[in-house]
């Protein structure tokens, strides 16, 4: 350490003294460690000290003193030993200083005697030395003279390479600045196609004018399909239809200036050079729209458009445009009880619209569809109009005022709009009554006002009261439950006809509509006598009377229910109306369920709405069941106007089309004639398993969920499972609706159709998607009818005895869109015999003849032909691989010896191979072809060796080989990894490179004879993946798959080596014939890159010239050699001479290399500390959540290790190819380029996962990065890995806004750590609390709810709580004018006074949590409390009477009073909670006067005024003694916030305590708790333990 440092290091930082050591009596000033690691001198640390905690000023950490204060804190030994040696060192040369002059002065006496006899040697030592120093000064000229040259050469080579590297880099610069001048250029000019966007105003012309001619247009069907059916006319407004008819354009509401408008875009180009800066810009501006002509088309024709209409408003205004106002038009009131009751008379279209923007919005709601819902909903719902009444019984405007204010219909604001409802009452599906789930709570708060206004005697009726129709009243709806109605009817006692007005006791009966449910219902007064008392009586039994207070109480609770009908809809038989089976129907499909409305207008006091009920998620497949439809469908309703279906059902995938010109296997599924017929492809065996499936699930299915996957309303197209007559499941498509609620389906993997009934189909699981449809349409190629139009029967029917269900080999002909049959050549023949032409046999049999300008010779040839023929070189080079049939192969052949195992030809160019599987352009598997025979002779000798073997208790291990039964084959398999306890083992397909999982149960031994492998697994030379990535993306590899899975190929081996994969290049045939290399075919489609490659690489040239290419041998040779076995024909786009210039590249010189087998192990696993308090650092935080951490003394460590790492490695070690499978422990070069030890996590590809191991963080780096060595293997591991305690994150895995925020709150700090718990493995994690500024890490996740507290620890494990650490900084701010002088500093509540303990007092419950947590209003004592001659709800009235003028709360003091906005819209009395979130700002309140909490915003929140807070509060939070949750419940439904209690015990403690009840104080410290008495005296939670719901405490 030098000196600059040691003086640095030796002062403190704070006051800038410097430290000194205890010296006798006087105590030092010494350097000491706070916990955050900075060191200050004693005399600033006892400064600082407050309350025994010191804040760092630098990092703000606060540091709890020990007991000995500021000097029981850690000394620094380093800057102590610093402060020592310097002390030591300073006395040593005072000492020497001190020598010297002594010496000095001692010889001084004898200075004149001795000078004239030692004169002589002075002078020639002075010459010596003098002698010596020029020889030094010479070497040391000599050596600058050298440095100079050096560094002049050395200099101008700087300049050259500087001067070159400058020049590439300006160049590059230039190149890339054009090349981003024509990308912006092209994205600009892509942008231009979508300018179209930029004219709104054209584009809301437009789709004006289209909507208005729909619109007429459906009035125009409608008014003909009336005056076909006279009695349609119930079902619709004519008056309406007849204004759509006659209304004229108007062009007064069509802006044709619209599309003279430009978009005000422009491109601006700006250059600006300064001090050889230059700088570009590019940009498009956008400015204000500017007339692009200055008049309208020539096609516009003012005149057209300008006559005026004759239909005049009442008022005289032109019913075409009616202006905005804030009122519509409010149809005259309807009568009560309608004749037509049970028929759809009350439908019809919407009332008259209003011009709400610029053009003249449809009037035709009647006749809109599910595709285009009704504008005119947006106009009626604005603000400031009434809203339609919810039946003819509520027509009254102060309802109608006050339901305008709520969001009943604010979801249906925009059309198009769904919201949630549930059905309460059906008449029919014309009318019936909903409510909003959202007005749930409402609906429940006024439920509540009403049982508590009807429980007492305030609302009865007396002998002075009469009951008028049209009054509003309460009625009793069950035992506890009253609703309210209004009355309909009144009969009078002794009167046969309804009057008007009666008296409560001469009241009979009367029929009442309720306003919340929707309901019409007739209520008999009976009474024993005709006695006043009794009469009144038995009124008040069944009614209540709503006086003028209660009313006015209620007014801002508008009806629950709103009156809809089905929109489009009318009774199957429209002159007998809508049947009892109708309303039964739509009852069963709708429940009591919630459903989803859409609106699509408004007829009269009906809501034009469909109704869907929700599907189950689990299946895709499903959708949402339209009520409309399934009525129609079911033939009890049918649609009156045109109706568009919106909804698109999930489809199949299509069929796998056989390629063109090849040869396939395939079954004849169904037939319809020649030309439409169906077939399957047999080269899998996977559907045989997927129908085996299928089967299994819907047989089990029918017994347990077959309710929950029936289908009720089957769509055209809908994917589902049909049943047939062998009780057997099929997948099918809907494909029409005979009527008879039966379907018409077509079953995608066999053709045939079939009529069924709806209860024999099934939505289909999702999975059952998976395979596509195995049906091909097919016909035959090249032959027409006999008569050119039709098929003959006799023909069909021959056609169904040559093909039908059974083998043929087919071959595509050709391939046209997927909606057209697939032309095909058919032959059929049996094993070991010639093919026949199936369309020849017709055509010879005179059953169809062949097409025009054919000649049956260009068909396939017949079996008599079949030893001659031999494909044409033209027709290998147009298909590229023809399999050619057996039976044509005339000659025997000798049967090759058998080859297990796979030997790599010595030419390893233009190998021909098969690619049986793919994983990835770096992984994948091939097998020669020359093998195929082989493979074949193999599956047969494993089949007779191991099908008649019984399963064997094998021990299945890694790497052993075995037969596997895959698909109805036995192949040879490999085992992948040990099979334990699992009945499945993990196993690779030898000969096809496959991995899969096989229940070990069709595994056999295999031979030793034939085990080996047939596929090599290789990889794609001199492409890497582009983006940047390390591996594959999704798309590259199922790109790369789709194409060549199964596809023939022509391969060359660029390097072979004894690692796998093997570098190759692949070539594969197009559609156009052509030859095309694999890598630059995905090259060209963006997912990859070349490979990086040095620019020093001294390539060797070979000795001797490339052998030439085997493919032309192998053409040649299948040209001359007919006998011998069929080779595929593979065309070469270099045999040709007019394509040669695609020939593939020329393989560059290959050499064999071995890679080094390397093997290294872990480092040494880090120290684990003791359980307790430490302080540690945290350095990584993993994506698993893991928290890697340093202690202190790692830290001082992982700073010696760095520089003792970066000495060891001078230079990088040589760079080889090591075999990384045994690789753990590495070295890693760093971004940084320093040293680093590492652990090899995975390897991929051309880069590794590696793990810093004293750090934590886990990295992708390059191979080349990377070193098989271990650094400083005697020092373990720094870096510890680290589990919270006690939590469980949400999801059971740590979430990436989880793992960022504790990487926000940890990386680079230094916090409190208590180990909990140790692990067995020392590399595993360590149990730990993490506490940031007192403050627990686990709850601060707990409260972002990115983790849950663990029930299941331990009690001595669970979370300890560390006291905040107070703050000990004084701040002497000046506050005046920063706050609001208005808003006072209120107090806390004040509580009531109870009663002494034992003592019984009245209560009322005012809020339940739990059973046994409650909150309680004293009524004695409390209940009459006033406060300047008013009570508490007399103030609070007069309080938000003037609400406005209550400034909002600036302050948030937590127990702060406030005035909280409740759901009533009033503000009551509350107290401050907490916080809830910051954006927006929300805080949690409780009303003190109700025991409830609410989260609400800022502005919902006023300052309460001071008078109000010397009323008590009036609910209490106690706890209920006797009693409490069973230890065991068998309920499902529990208390989200409280699982220990049932929700049935939370309802059965409502009611009881909806009784008169006393409590009695129990016990008042530390937590209030009472006993609860009911009317009896007894407990009130007795009932609760007798029924099990609770048990006693």
């Amino acid at each position: 350490m030098d000196r600059g440092e040691s003086h640095s290091a030796a002062i403190c930082k704070l006051c800038g003294e410097a430290f000194t050591l205890s010296e006798d009596d006087i105590p030092g000033n010494l350097p000491r460690v706070l916990l955050c690691g900075h060191i200050y001198c004693t005399f600033c640390l006892q400064s600082l000290e407050c309350d025994s905690v010191i804040r760092c000023p630098e990092c703000e950490v606060e540091s709890t003193l020990p007991e000995g204060q500021v000097y029981g804190l850690q000394e620094d030994s380093r800057i102590i030993g610093l402060i020592y040696t310097t002390k030591i060192n300073k006395m040593k040369r005072c000492d020497k200083s001190k020598n010297r002059k002594k010496n000095k002065a001692s010889p001084s006496t004898d200075t004149h005697v001795s000078s004239d006899m030692e004169q002589p040697a002075d002078i020639e030592k002075i010459q010596k030395t003098v002698d010596e120093a020029l020889a030094q000064a010479a070497e040391t000229l000599a050596q600058l003279v050298h440095i100079h040259e050096t560094l002049t050469t050395g200099l101008e080579e700087q300049v050259k390479r500087e001067v070159a590297r400058l020049e590439m880099e300006i160049k590059q610069a230039a190149d890339k600045a054009l090349h981003a001048v024509q990308n912006w250029k092209d994205a600009q000019m892509s942008q231009l196609t979508k300018l179209e966007t930029k004219f709104s105003s054209s584009q809301a012309a437009v789709r004006h004018i289209q909507e208005r001619i729909k619109a007429l247009e459906i009035a125009m069907q409608m008014a003909r399909k009336v005056r076909r059916v006279p009695f349609l006319e119930q079902y619709c407004i004519l008056d309406k239809v007849l204004e759509t008819l006659q209304a004229p354009v108007d062009d007064q509401l069509i802006d044709m200036k619209c599309i003279t408008m430009g978009t005000g875009m422009s491109c601006v180009f700006q250059l600006e050079c300064l001090n050889g800066n230059l700088a570009l810009s590019l940009k498009m501006e956008v400015s204000d729209p500017k007339d692009l002509a200055q008049s309208p088309p020539k096609s516009y024709l003012p005149g057209r458009f300008g006559r005026k209409s004759h239909l005049k408003r009442p008022d005289g205004r032109n019913s075409r445009c009616i202006p905005r106002s804030d009122k519509i038009h409010t149809p005259p009131k309807q009568r009560q009880q309608s004749p037509r009751a049970n028929s759809p008379s009350s439908r019809g279209s919407s009332p008259s619209p209003r011009a709400r923007c610029r053009f003249n919005l449809s009037r035709h709601s009647s006749a809109s569809d599910l595709g285009s819902p009704d504008v005119i909903i947006e106009d009626f719902l604005d603000e400031g109009q009434a809203l339609p009444p919810t039946g003819p019984e509520l027509a009254s405007d102060k309802l109608r005022i006050n339901r305008r204010r709520k969001h009943q219909f604010s979801a249906i604001k925009r059309s198009a709009v769904t919201q949630w409802v549930v059905v309460t009452h059906i008449v029919n599906p014309s009318q019936f009554y909903v409510q909003s789930v959202a007005e749930r709570r409402e609906s429940e708060i006024l439920s509540d006002k009403i049982n508590q206004l009807c429980s007492g005697d305030g609302c009865s009726f007396t002998v002075k009261d009469t009951v008028e129709t049209e009054s509003l009243i309460f009625v009793k709806w069950n035992e506890g439950h009253w609703c309210r109605a209004r009355v309909v009817e009144v009969l009078q006692k002794g009167s046969l006809e309804p009057v008007k007005t009666c008296a409560v006791t001469q009241l009979a009966s009367i029929r009442v509509f309720f306003l919340d449910h929707g309901l019409t219902k007739s209520i008999t007064i009976n009474s024993e006598d005709g006695a006043t008392e009794a009469s009144l009586s038995a009124v008040n039994n069944q009614l209540r009377k709503v006086g003028r207070a209660v009313k006015n109480d209620l007014a801002h609770f508008a009806p629950m229910v709103i009156r809809c009908s089905l929109k489009d809809l009318v009774p199957y038989d429209v002159t007998k109306g809508w049947s009892k089976e109708a309303q039964v129907e739509f009852r069963n499909v709708v429940g009591s369920a919630a459903v989803e409305m859409r609106p699509l207008g408004q007829d009269r006091e009906s809501l034009l709405v469909d109704l869907r009920k929700a599907p189950m998620e689990q299946f895709s497949s499903s959708v949402f069941i339209s009520i409309r439809e399934y009525l129609v469908f079911i033939e009890v309703a049918r649609f009156y106007s045109p109706v568009t279906l919106s909804r698109k059902p999930l489809l199949y995938y299509p069929p796998v089309y056989p390629k063109i010109n090849s040869k396939i296997s395939a079954m004849v599924s169904h037939i319809n004639n020649p030309a439409n017929f169906y077939i399957n492809l047999v080269d899998n065996m996977e559907f045989m398993l997927f129908s085996a499936k299928l089967q299994e699930f819907y047989n089990d299915l029918a017994l347990l969920e077959e309710d929950k996957l029936s289908i009720y309303c089957p769509v055209i197209g809908q994917s589902c499972v049909a049943r047939l007559d062998d009780k057997l499941w099929y997948r099918a498509q809907v494909i029409g609706h005979p009527g008879g609620r039966k379907v018409e389906v077509q079953f995608v993997d066999f053709g045939n159709r079939k009529i069924l009934s709806v209860s024999d189909l099934r939505k289909i699981k999702n999975e059952f998607f998976a395979l596509p449809a195995r049906a091909i349409n097919c016909c035959l190629s090249d032959v027409i009818p006999v008569d050119g139009e039709s098929w003959t029967d006799a023909c069909t029917n021959r056609f169904i005895s040559l093909a039908n269900q059974k083998l043929v080999t087919i071959i595509a002909t050709g391939q046209g869109p997927k909606s057209e049959p697939l032309p095909v050549k058919l032959f059929q023949g049996e094993v070991n015999e010639p093919l026949t032409n199936i369309a020849e046999l017709l055509v010879k049999e005179e059953l169809a003849c062949f097409k025009e300008s054919l000649n049956p010779k260009n068909a396939w040839p017949s079996g008599d032909d079949s030893a001659i023929w031999d494909p044409p070189l033209e027709v290998g080079l147009a298909t590229g691989l023809v399999d050619v049939p057996d039976q044509i192969i005339s000659g025997n052949q000798k049967e090759d010896p058998l080859e297990p195992q796979l030997k790599l030809p010595a030419q390893l160019k233009d190998l021909k191979v098969r690619v049986c599987h793919v994983n990835s352009p770096s992984s994948f598997y091939v097998r020669f072809a020359q093998y195929d025979s082989q493979l074949k002779r193999i599956c047969e000798l494993i089949k007779q060796e191991c099908a008649q073997i019984e399963p064997q208790d094998v021990e299945w291990k890694a790497d052993m080989y075995c037969a596997a039964l895959f698909n109805g084959v036995w192949e040879r398999a490999q085992i992948c990894s040990d099979v334990t306890s699992s009945d499945s083992a993990e196993v690779r397909l030898c000969d096809h490179g496959k991995m899969m999982k096989i229940d070990v149960s069709n595994l056999r031994p295999l031979p030793s004879s034939l085990i080996g492998s047939l596929a090599l697994e290789c990889t794609l030379h001199d492409i890497r993946p582009a983006g940047g990535r390390s591996t594959w993306s999704n798309t590259a590899c199922d790109s790369f798959s789709y194409y060549l899975t199964g596809a023939s190929a022509v391969m060359t081996i660029k390097e072979l080596t004894d690692e796998r994969p093997v570098p190759v290049t692949l070539f594969c045939s197009n559609r156009m014939g052509e030859f095309i290399s694999i890598a630059d075919f995905l090259l060209s489609e963006g997912l990859a890159l070349r490979q990086r490659k040095p620019s020093n690489i001294n390539v060797q040239q070979p000795k001797d010239m490339d052998p030439p290419s085997t493919v032309r041998e192998v053409q040649n040779k299948s040209e001359t050699e007919t006998s011998c076995p069929s080779v595929p024909v593979i065309s070469f786009p270099f045999q040709s001479s007019t394509v040669s210039g695609h020939m593939p590249p020329k393989p560059a010189p290959r050499s064999i290399m071995t890679a080094e087998k390397v093997k290294t192990s872990l480092y040494q696993p880090p120290e684990l500390p003791c359980l307790g308090h430490i302080q540690i650092s945290i350095s990584a935080v993993g994506e698993d959540g893991l928290i890697y951490v340093r202690t202190q003394n790692a830290g001082y460590q992982l700073e010696q290790l760095k520089e003792r790492i970066q000495q060891s490695m001078k230079a990088l070690p040589r760079q080889k190819p090591y075999t990384w499978k045994s690789v753990l422990g590495c070295a890693v070069i760093g971004p940084d380029m320093l040293w680093y030890r590492g652990q090899l996590l995975e390897v991929l590809g051309g880069h590794v996962k590696v793990q810093y191991v004293d750090y934590g963080l886990v990295e992708n780096i390059p191979v080349v990065h990377v070193y098989p060595i271990l650094l400083c293997d005697d020092v373990p591991q720094l870096c510890m890995i680290c589990q919270l305690l006690g939590i469980n994150p949400v999801g059971g895995k740590w979430q990436q806004d989880a793992v960022a925020l504790m990487r926000e709150v940890l990386l680079n700090r230094s916090v409190d750590m208590n180990v909990v718990e140790l692990p067995a493995d020392p590399r595993g994690p360590v149990t730990v609390e993490l506490f940031i500024d007192g403050l627990s890490l686990s709850r601060i996740l707990c409260q972002h709810e990115h983790a849950s507290v663990d029930r299941t620890v331990l009690p001595d494990k669970r979370l300890t709580v560390m006291p905040t650490a107070p703050v000990f900084d004084v701040w002497d701010i000046n506050t005046e004018g920063l706050r609001d002088p208005e808003e006072l500093m209120l107090g806390s509540f004040t509580y009531p006074n109870l009663q002494q303990e034992g003592e019984h007092f009245k209560v009322v419950v005012k809020h339940m949590c739990t059973p046994n947590e409650l909150f309680l209003w004293p009524l004695e004592g409390t209940a009459h409390v006033k406060v300047n001659g008013e009570s508490l709800d007399e103030a609070l009235t007069r309080i938000n009477r003037n609400i406005d003028t209550l400034p909002q709360l600036g302050n948030f003091p937590e127990g702060g009073p406030c005035l909280a906005e409740y759901s009533d819209g009033k503000y009551y009395r509350a107290r401050l909670m907490k916080f809830i979130s910051a954006e927006p700002v929300t805080l949690l309140v409780q009303h003190v006067d109700f025991g409830s909490d609410d989260t609400l915003p800022t502005s919902k929140l006023r300052q309460m005024p001071a008078e109000l807070l010397e009323f008590p509060c009036r609910a209490l939070k106690v706890k209920v003694a006797g009693f409490k949750a069973p230890s065991v419940t068998r309920e499902e439904n529990v208390l989200p916030y409280s699982p220990k209690w049932s929700m049935k015990a939370a309802m059965e403690m409502i009611d009881l305590l909806h009784k008169k009840i006393t409590a009695s104080v129990v016990v008042q410290e530390p937590e209030l708790t009472v006993l609860l008495y009911s009317e009896d005296g007894e407990l009130v939670h007795l009932p609760l333990v007798t029924k099990g719901l609770a048990e006693l405490e």
